[in-house]
């Protein structure tokens, strides 16, 4: 049986789905910058042509395949260009989704459905190619979904897209158990994001009469990307991005009566914007891709404390002793 092991990013092939903007874009260009070979889908043919100008650019290979992930020969696809141009991949992270602002009494069947095809059935796919080429590979290799925080905190609004990663969480979490069982050499992170300053609501289809967003605070989409990056190089069996996501979920499961009162009144005017719909969105087809941010004037928070803590537990617990050992120190003193 083969052995999981981890590499540097320039030791790694990374395939990246929803390459083409927000998180995936902020990822793939972090990647190429550390020297990674890069394997790029999405369903935006120039601008993926533009991204692997990029990593060109960079000095590192990128190849990219138009695919729709919730196709499941376009993922084997994927597969097969990784296998053809650079003998395989380390890591694969299933990135891509889309949203739809609705009420669940006006969403229509084939939107829901469409929602769940490349948000639920683009990671399942996903995975067991993944997985599948991992089992092969002399050291194995990594397998990185991002879910959310609505995955355990679902929200009005985004209730299609709370129960799509519910369920993105819930495969991970039983596909992670079974791979222990069998002593497969794949490691399986999932990532649950707060609200991050993306496009994704300009680019989100609308049933409201008119434009939704996401609620605020948003965090920068570079601290996901950080944050998946790091999982592609040491074990992080999950992580919550944000201090925002890992306050509402203990309140929700603190006291979930309470809190699905205040969430299904606050949550719709929150997401509510007043302005007009936009006049194309991404979910039955490519939309309008090549930006990581929402715009240049709100890119989001930078830093998030509970998240680096939960990436760097031995550093964080060093420090703590080390200011609890300071206090003491302190009030010996003073005695």
């Amino acid at each position: 049986m083969h052995r999981h092991r981890y590499r540097k990013l320039d030791e790694q092939t990374l395939v990246i789905t929803g390459a083409t903007s927000g998180i995936g874009l902020a990822t793939a260009r972090r990647a190429m910058k550390s020297g990674a070979r890069l394997v790029l889908a999405a369903r935006n043919e120039e601008m993926l042509r533009q991204v692997c100008d990029e990593a060109t650019a960079c000095g590192t290979r990128a190849v990219s395949v138009v695919a729709d992930v919730g196709e499941e020969a376009d993922v084997e696809r994927i597969v097969d260009t990784a296998v053809r141009e650079f003998g395989g991949f380390d890591t694969w992270i299933n990135n891509a989704g889309v949203v739809v602002f609705s009420e669940l009494k006006d969403l229509p069947t084939e939107d829901h459905q469409r929602l769940f095809q490349t948000n639920y059935w683009g990671v399942v796919y996903g995975s067991h190619a993944a997985v599948r080429h991992f089992r092969q590979r002399p050291d194995g290799g990594t397998l990185i979904n991002v879910a959310s925080i609505n995955a355990e905190m679902p929200v009005p609004i985004l209730g299609a897209y709370s129960a799509s990663k519910a369920a993105v969480k819930a495969f991970s979490d039983v596909l992670r158990m079974e791979l222990a069982n069998e002593g497969a050499p794949v490691r399986l992170t999932v990532i649950k994001p707060s609200g991050i300053a993306t496009p994704i609501s300009e680019h989100g289809r609308t049933h409201m009469g008119e434009r939704g967003k996401v609620m605020p605070p948003l965090y920068d989409p570079e601290l996901v990307a950080a944050t998946i990056l790091n999982a592609a190089q040491r074990y992080v069996r999950a992580v919550t991005i944000g201090e925002t996501g890992k306050a509402s979920t203990l309140a929700w499961n603190t006291v979930p009566s309470i809190m699905s009162r205040v969430v299904g009144w606050a949550l719709p005017k929150a997401q509510s914007t007043g302005n007009p719909p936009m006049p194309t969105d991404n979910l039955h087809s490519a939309g309008e891709d090549g930006r990581v941010y929402l715009d240049d004037d709100h890119k989001g928070i930078r830093t998030s404390l509970t998240t680096r803590a939960r990436l760097y537990p031995g550093v964080t617990l060093g420090l703590g002793i080390a200011a609890a050992a300071g206090v003491l120190a302190l009030a010996r003193a003073k005695r």
